[in-house]
């Protein structure tokens, strides 16, 4: 067995592991970091930015948002269902942690929505190719590389496995490296930063009752499968729910052109496998919202429709809504997504010369489709009386062919599971801190209660990032 001594041990080199590191490492402690991919970043290298509050990128764009404000926002949103001492210490500390990595070298565009009723909290990192996904791991490479500088051991390849407790304090971590040895490493400390079990499909139908692959679609990043959520709970941390981080797509739509999605995520007609309509579709561009409406239908399935009509008037003038991961308006190649579609052989859009017809298609009650059609028509002649969209929405469905596109639940992997306080400390049932064991990131996040705040876009990364500082601001101190 191989055997390494430090003062903090942090598992996993994600957002959050690698901000425990670095914050710790300036705090004096000595850091070792193992990491079971070959490279760090974890699912940081497909996001875009953390969330920030009180910025000076908000003060130039003259967006006035306040510590108090995000606060209240995020306590009623959740229904006060959270820890507020924790939300609060995240919100007042996230405006630093951008000067913080800025003092790394991380550059940022600026603060964006992510669509246009969010508030602009979404700090998008600068890279050499503009705004768009995989925008954050150019943060990783400033963040590693300050971990480096700082004398931060890293063992890459080496999959923690068990956190050592005698006393009933952490006193060492066993893992085990890329030839099979196994790996002891002693510690005063160790910091959880695994990142969730979004690609464990059995944990999340245990957990959740979602099917991954079937009626859910969320990003399963590889590797991420509970190891830190197990090791937390056998070390004495409380067991607390593990959530998925919900929004909604256009099942399939992220192999196409992104046209093909962008038409189908407008606020047009949505029904049920029932063909009846189920919210405001103006809320569809909360993908959180659409997804919680999804996964209280039949088959945890809905249907976006249009006609011809509403395609021909997106391709002269561009969709009605765009987002921060949708911002082109453009959507001319929508004909060659679709055909596209067929080719690769995905059965889930849909295009019939009548309504009965496009019903049958897509296995939806053909009685009340036709029916709701029609009522959805009578509405966009005068005002929607079900559910109040906005008129300047309401597009009627009068010309053939129709087109269907199934919507499904997707998201960002699970959040949750291990309880902390505020100083990121990893608590047993009794809310007493494990000595010497802490949680940040995905593991750690509890504090969406039921629904992904996307009023406050960046929320997932910024949790990580922050509560990857606090931890290891707590893990310093506590071995001083």
């Amino acid at each position: 067995m191989r055997m390494y001594d430090t003062q903090v041990a942090v598992i996993a080199a994600g957002p959050a592991g690698l901000s425990a590191a670095v914050q710790a490492a300036e705090r004096g402690a000595r850091v070792l970091v193992c990491e079971k991919a070959a490279a760090v970043g974890g699912a940081a290298n497909m996001g875009m930015g953390p969330l920030g509050i009180g910025t000076r990128y908000q003060r130039q764009q003259m967006v006035d948002l306040t510590v108090e404000k995000a606060f209240n926002m995020f306590m009623e949103y959740t229904h006060y269902n959270v820890d507020a001492r924790l939300i609060r210490r995240y919100f007042a500390q996230s405006a630093e942690t951008i000067e913080w990595l800025e003092g790394m070298g991380v550059e940022f565009e600026g603060a964006f929505r992510y669509f246009p009723k969010a508030e602009p909290t979404w700090h998008i990192v600068k890279t050499d190719h503009g705004i768009g996904p995989r925008a954050a791991s150019f943060m990783v490479k400033a963040l590693y590389a300050r971990a480096l500088d700082l004398g931060v051991q890293f063992l890459l390849e080496t999959p923690a496995k068990k956190i050592v407790i005698e006393d009933g304090k952490v006193v060492g971590v066993l893992a085990v490296d890329a030839s099979g040895e196994d790996v002891r490493i002693n510690c005063q400390a160790a910091i959880i930063a695994t990142g969730g079990a979004g690609a464990n499909k059995q944990f999340i139908l245990e957990e959740t009752g979602y099917r991954h692959g079937e009626d859910l679609f969320s990003f399963a990043i590889p590797g991420l499968m509970g190891d830190g959520l197990r090791m937390a709970w056998e070390a004495g941390a409380e067991r607390l729910r593990v959530r998925v981080e919900l929004a909604a797509e256009v099942e399939n739509g992220i192999y196409l052109t992104g046209s093909v999605a962008n038409v189908f995520m407008q606020p047009n007609l949505l029904v049920n496998r029932q063909g009846k309509r189920v919210m405001n579709e103006e809320h569809m561009q909360n993908t959180t919202f659409l997804a919680n409406v999804i996964s209280h239908q039949k088959d945890k399935v809905c249907f976006s429709i249009v006609d011809t009509s509403i395609i021909h008037s997106y391709i002269a003038h561009g969709v009605d809504v765009t987002s921060l991961v949708r911002t082109n308006p453009d959507v001319s190649d929508f004909y060659d997504g679709l055909r596209m579609a067929k080719e690769n052989g995905y059965h889930t859009f849909f295009k019939a010369d009548t309504i009965a017809e496009l019903a049958r298609e897509m296995g939806v009650n053909e009685e009340n489709l036709i029916q709701t059609v029609a009522d959805y028509n009578d509405a966009c002649d005068s005002l929607d009386g079900e559910f109040f969209k906005d008129a300047r929405l309401l597009r009627p469905l009068v010309r053939p062919p129709f087109y269907g596109a199934q919507v499904r639940a997707a998201g960002y992997g699970t959040v949750g599971g291990i309880r902390i306080n505020e100083n990121c400390e990893a608590c047993g049932k009794n809310f007493e801190p494990v000595p010497g064991l802490y949680a940040a990131g995905a593991d750690a996040c509890n504090i969406y209660d039921d629904s992904y705040m996307f009023l406050l876009p960046g929320n997932s990364m910024g949790f990580a990032v922050n509560s990857g500082r606090i931890a290891g601001m707590s893990a310093a101190a506590y071995v001083r």
